[in-house]
């Protein structure tokens, strides 16, 4: 009999180990390198030129380090800034005559130094900041990892910034109307042709003698992505072209643009999206081609990023959807025009396109490439001058539209952002201050507005001057004071010409309260009975209507009749009036309106 097996030990096995991942610091070891941003396309860093070595070192390993996975540092135009603004603070440095090899020998009096020094090189108290902050940000992540090496001093200097006391920016002011409507009106140019020379495709019949050539060429093209100067259909092509004496210049560019976006296109396109949807310059470049979500009802959902937003990044915006004059359908082109592009790269970023012999993707816009477009559209400013193009001034430029749209109405201007932030980064722009002007103007004015009201002493005045002959400009006619033209609470000097009929000529369409508001009403002591009896009327009404309701309807008649008329008779008028009212018997009629 075999007996029982027994119960054993458990085998263990240790732990599969891995290998530890590589110190980010190391990977650093020179002052050139690429940094591969989540957004935006990589970047080459070339800190050579800065000295001392050991610091440029240092500095470069804290950039490295802030674009890192999850670092704060994502979009390559942000990278591209501390490129540009880093090397100053080393100009700096060198100036000193300080001994600094290395991060270790900085001080706190280097960055107040380092800002002083900014403005003496005439950069405005707003502007110094923001070269003081890319220093402050790279020696915080250095002090993070190598907390020993950065001096006790400096280290509760980087608690802030400057050490000027804050100003706040001034807000980025939008594009005139005027401006708006020449950089649509061109965007939206070099969308047809744009769509017109991709739907056609390359074209073969410039000289017969080199179209197999040309043919060649472009099924290269379809099949391998690009051409590029070393490959034989592109040095053929070339050579025949230029024995005809054809015009090479660009000729890569060319060649491509037939089948794919080029960088000259992304201009104009990025342009008409972000005057389109009001989307910041970096939201607009870091859409996917995913992003269209839940359309329904001649609209759809744009899903963005936004970067700042920590914690809150993404993001959605409900935009119109249909032709390409819509926001949705806009982005829906880009997609369809970026089709064949995308055959050879990829990426999920909206923007594929064609440059300098590759397909890359995310948006890279040299000032020159702005310029050349403006250029090319004789787009002017304000004052005939050629247009310098911000980019970044298009969501500004789209809020401002937005708002002369609503007419200032905050609640409907305010899509996406609180009241108070539209209102402080929005709606307070110099573009937008002849409308607020406006707007007050238009306030005062119907302020001031309303009926004329005559007391006894004027009305005296009025009548001897008309039995004279001596007729006042612009005075009411006795038959307008002998009480002929009486409406209910006025009388009406234009019943047939009132500021609120639909057609000059057409009967007053307001109620009888409407009086207090119109420039064609007059009231004389005569009606006094009326507008007291009147405003006992609202007065009751308070109890029977919530207070909202009461206030809509009623309000701004009895401010009128408080505030304004009552005062300008005196308080002896208003006494006789009240007891002429209160001697009628029964109460002065009330139109049926005035109870509805």
């Amino acid at each position: 009999m075999t007996a029982a097996p027994r119960k054993g030990r458990k085998v263990g096995f240790e732990g599969q180990t891995t290998e530890p991942e590589p110190d980010p610091w190391l990977q650093i070891s020179t002052l050139r390198f690429t940094i591969a941003p989540p957004y935006g396309g990589e970047v080459l860093v070339d800190f050579t030129r800065l000295h001392p070595r050991g610091l440029a070192l240092a500095f470069a390993r804290g950039l490295f380090m802030l674009v890192a996975p999850r670092g704060p540092v994502a979009v390559r135009s942000s990278i591209k800034t501390y490129m540009t603004q880093l090397p100053s603070f080393f100009a700096y440095l060198a100036g000193t005559g300080d001994r600094i090899s290395g991060p270790a020998d900085l001080r706190a009096s280097h960055i107040d130094g380092y800002e002083a020094w900014l403005e003496a090189q005439g950069k405005s108290r707003g502007h110094a900041p923001t070269f003081v902050a890319k220093v402050v940000s790279v020696l915080r992540r250095i002090a993070s990892d190598q907390p020993d090496v950065i001096e006790a001093g400096l280290r509760e200097r980087l608690r802030y910034v400057s050490s000027q006391p804050y100003a706040p920016p001034r807000p980025r002011d939008a594009y005139s109307p005027f401006i708006a409507r020449q950089l649509r009106d061109a965007a939206r140019i070099d969308l047809v042709a744009i769509e017109a020379r991709l739907r056609a495709g390359p074209c073969f019949g410039e000289i017969r003698e080199i179209e197999a050539t040309a043919r060649k060429a472009h099924a290269a093209i379809e099949a391998r992505g690009v051409l590029r100067h070393r490959d034989p259909e592109w040095m053929a092509l070339y050579a025949r072209r230029w024995k005809r004496g054809l015009w090479n210049a660009d000729f890569s560019m060319t060649l491509h643009s037939a089948h794919y976006l080029t960088s000259v296109d992304i201009v104009p396109l990025l342009v008409l999206l972000s005057l389109e949807t009001g989307l910041e310059l970096e939201c607009c470049k870091t859409l996917t081609v995913d992003c269209l979500r839940n359309a329904s009802g001649g609209t759809v959902e744009i899903a963005y990023t936004k970067l700042r937003a920590h914690g809150a990044e993404h993001k959605t915006i409900r935009v119109r959807d249909g032709a390409s004059s819509t926001p949705g359908g806009l982005i829906r082109r880009i997609i369809a025009l970026s089709a064949s592009a995308r055959a050879h790269n990829s990426s999920d970023c909206l923007w594929v396109y064609y440059q300098t012999g590759e397909i890359v993707h995310g948006i890279r816009h040299p000032r020159s490439t702005i310029d050349a477009w403006t250029t090319r559209h004789a787009i002017a400013d304000d004052a005939g001058r050629p247009l310098y193009l911000r980019l970044s001034r298009l969501r500004k430029t789209h809020k401002a539209l937005w708002y002369l749209k609503t007419e200032g109405h905050m609640a409907r201007f305010a899509v996406g952002h609180t009241i108070e932030i539209a209102a402080r980064h929005y709606a307070d722009v110099p573009s937008l201050r002849p409308l607020h002007e406006q707007t007050v103007a238009d306030a005062l004015e119907e302020a001031v507005a309303g009926p004329r009201v005559i007391p006894p002493s004027e009305e005296d005045h009025l009548r001897s001057r008309a039995a004279s002959a001596d007729q006042i400009a612009d005075a009411p006619s006795v038959a307008v004071l002998d009480g002929e033209q009486d409406v209910w609470l006025a009388s009406c000097g234009g019943f047939y010409a009132s500021p609120f009929a639909a057609a000059v000529g057409s009967p007053c369409p307001t109620p009888f309260w409407g009086c207090l508001d119109c420039k064609n009403a007059v009231i004389t002591a005569r009606k006094l009975p009326a507008i007291l009896a009147f405003l006992t009327f609202i007065d009751e009404q308070r109890a029977g209507m919530n207070t909202n309701e009461w206030a809509a309807k009623f309000g701004h008649g009895r401010e009128r009749i408080v505030r304004q008329i009552l005062p300008a008779f005196g308080d002896d008028a208003v006494a006789q009036a009240r007891a002429r009212l209160a001697a009628q018997h029964p109460i002065v009629y009330l139109p049926p309106e005035a109870r509805a």
